[in-house]
């Protein structure tokens, strides 16, 4: 392996330039592009804004609309929902890297207490047998009921088997009605000429498109990015092709330095980088850029972590926070929702990771990224309402 040491901001920009987000977000608009090269897109059912998958999509090009993702699933059959570290949805032609991934979550729901009672064979056959006669159905076509005490994590048992179909990968996501999953017979969504890799070659072609994806990580980093190999794999992996691997020590926003290995064109992605765009982002907080909060501090020196379920009084920040990233750095945070009634963008809360940031400029900028956000989700206007 050859040695290569990746200063801060070299690092910050080949992430940034990595994930999408080192050019100004406009010009020719294609998704499934934009997929293929983040890998995944984590799907979201809150929404403060915009649901997570639409916003990172649109972080990337603002010329991107909600029904762009509709119809490479539903119509054109180009990507397909999975769980990769969380339900997200990928390219279809990562399908055939895909199949043990089925396999592997198919056992850990069977094991797990989650699923483990409510998996009653006949209710499996009577949602197949639906399914296969009737044609894609959701939760919504079925009428079982929660027994005992209702909880927050408790679902109806025909929603559990749904789930679990679709984990072990019988039933696909053939659609969704609003944010509702419509579920269909894997054969008749997924291409049936799909290429029969073994085990082995999935897992070579899983890391090796994960460090692909994050230009350089740690071991564990690379395991991760899709959480669909083991740390032992990984590691047989990495040992197997040492020769396409170059060994790296990135340095830390504090100055620390942590050994990484890197894709094989890292000297080239190097030379090539350009300064990171000024264009101020109002990143979504499952973006994936910054979904790993430890390696978030690491390279930028930003700490950050979502608060949903943390309770309010405990909270440093807020429910669901808005990182902002302007250029290689993140410069500050904002609480922000969409008010239906009155069809606003409203600006409640904002911070700013240092005093001397709170500039009229910034500032400014802000607006105006708040304003493009705004008409992306059909918001009438923007209003600052700051405690």
């Amino acid at each position: 392996m050859a040695h290569v040491k990746i200063d801060n901001k070299t690092a910050r920009s080949l992430w940034l330039r990595a994930h999408g987000l080192s050019q100004t977000p406009t010009g020719a608009l294609d998704t499934l592009a934009t997929i293929r090269h983040l890998g995944f897109v984590q799907l979201d059912s809150v929404q403060v804004i915009a649901r997570a998958h639409h916003h990172i999509l649109w972080s990337r090009n603002q010329n991107y609309r909600q029904p762009d993702l509709d119809r490479l699933l539903r119509r054109q059959r180009q990507v397909f929902e999975h769980f990769t570290h969380d339900a997200s949805v990928l390219p279809m032609d990562f399908l055939p890297m895909w199949q043990r991934q089925f396999r592997r979550k198919k056992e850990q729901v069977s094991r797990s207490n989650w699923f483990g009672k409510h998996l009653d064979p006949e209710l499996i056959a009577m949602v197949l047998r639906r399914i296969t006669e009737e044609g894609p159905l959701s939760t919504q076509a079925f009428d079982t009921r929660i027994s005992g005490e209702k909880q927050m994590w408790k679902r109806p048992p025909h929603k559990m088997v749904l789930d679990y179909l679709w984990y072990s990968g019988t039933l696909a996501t053939s659609y969704r009605d609003g944010f509702t999953k419509v579920y269909d017979l894997a054969e008749r969504v997924f291409p049936a000429d799909l290429p029969i890799l073994s085990d082995g070659q999935q897992i070579a072609q899983l890391c090796t498109a994960a460090l692909a994806r994050l230009g350089f990580g740690t071991l564990a980093e690379i395991r991760k990015f899709w959480e669909a190999c083991d740390v032992a794999e990984v590691a047989a992996w990495a040992q197997e092709n040492r020769a396409q691997i170059v060994e790296v020590e990135v340095q830390g926003a504090d100055k620390s330095w942590t050994r990484a290995l890197a894709c094989a064109d890292i000297t080239d992605r190097i030379a090539a980088l350009k300064e990171p765009t000024t264009r101020l982002r109002v990143l979504n907080p499952f973006d994936p850029a910054i979904r790993d909060r430890a390696r978030l501090a690491r390279l930028f020196g930003f700490e950050y972590t979502v608060e949903m379920f943390v309770p309010a009084a405990k909270r440093q920040w807020g429910y669901y926070v808005y990182p902002l990233l302007e250029g290689d750095r993140f410069v500050g945070r904002i609480e922000a929702k969409v008010d239906r009634a009155s069809n606003a963008l409203i600006l409640t809360r904002l911070w700013t990771e240092q005093h001397r940031f709170r500039t009229a400029a910034r500032l400014s900028k802000l607006d105006s990224e708040l304003q493009r956000l705004a008409r992306f989700v059909g918001a009438e206007r923007v209003e600052w309402r700051l405690d």
